[in-house]
């Protein structure tokens, strides 16, 4: 199984990368983890337009799933015609979310280029790959986490989130962790939002995971005093995301 990092700024594009959106393949599937804001554009240099078999999306706000209305051009009006329905797993309300993005009507949307399908607390098939998600501390909004399994390896994804029992649960002994972490120790003190460098690490200490990567960093945060307060808490490797990393799990 690998994981391509298409982009991992917070919040907003950064001038070296796109909003949240991670590729991940394995036996020739390729999934795309959420598609925020000029991820399409950067998920060319990895994988082609029409070569993606289906994308989840761990929540509706613009940084994570805005590029699907790009992608919905992409696919609509390829001039050999649209490709078969792309799956779309999102929370419930995600065609209408993405219609009224575009400013079309509800119905039909973008249903006619992508069949979407409400996540909820499950676990379920992609392909090749086992995906496990399940819902996370993000404001009142329906948010999850991932966890994908492939031929023993396996990685989570946080999403979105504030401090979160159920995200220990589901990071519990992969072998990559990919965690948000927006904010600052000690600077930003909103609760259910998002997690800072240190609370990712403890979170990531109390899953007792294999390697943290920090995700989802704004441009104002410093990655670098994140990925110290982290390694204080972990004890793991710890590292920052980068557009264009790539890590093979086995």
């Amino acid at each position: 199984m690998k994981l391509t990092v298409v982009g991992c700024s917070g919040s907003f594009p950064s001038a070296e990368s796109p909003c949240s959106s991670y590729l991940v393949e394995a036996d020739g599937y390729r999934l795309v983890i959420d598609l925020g804001n000029g991820a399409l554009g950067a998920l060319q240099k990895y994988t082609g337009l029409y070569d993606v078999d289906a994308v989840l999306l761990s929540h509706l706000h613009a940084d994570h799933c805005i590029d699907l209305c790009a992608y919905w051009v992409a696919r609509n009006y390829r001039l050999e015609g649209c490709p078969a329905l792309l799956p779309v797993h999102g929370p419930h309300g995600t065609a209408e979310r993405l219609a009224r993005a575009y400013d079309m009507p509800e119905e039909p949307g973008m249903k006619e280029v992508f069949d979407f399908r409400p996540l909820g607390n499950r676990s379920f098939d992609l392909g090749p790959l086992r995906i496990t998600s399940a819902r996370v501390n993000h404001l009142d909004t329906e948010a999850y986490g991932f966890r994908v399994e492939h031929g023993g390896a396996s990685l989570a994804y946080s999403g979105d989130t504030g401090e979160c029992a159920e995200l220990v649960d589901l990071a519990r002994g992969v072998d990559l962790f990919l965690c948000e972490a927006a904010y600052t120790d000690g600077k930003e003190t909103y609760e259910a939002i998002h997690l800072n460098g240190r609370e990712a690490g403890e979170h990531a200490a109390a899953a007792d995971v294999g390697r943290l990567v920090l995700t989802h960093v704004p441009p104002w945060t410093d990655a670098e005093q994140n990925r110290r307060d982290a390694a204080a808490a972990f004890d793991g490797p710890v590292e920052v995301a980068r557009p264009g990393a790539v890590y093979d799990l086995h």
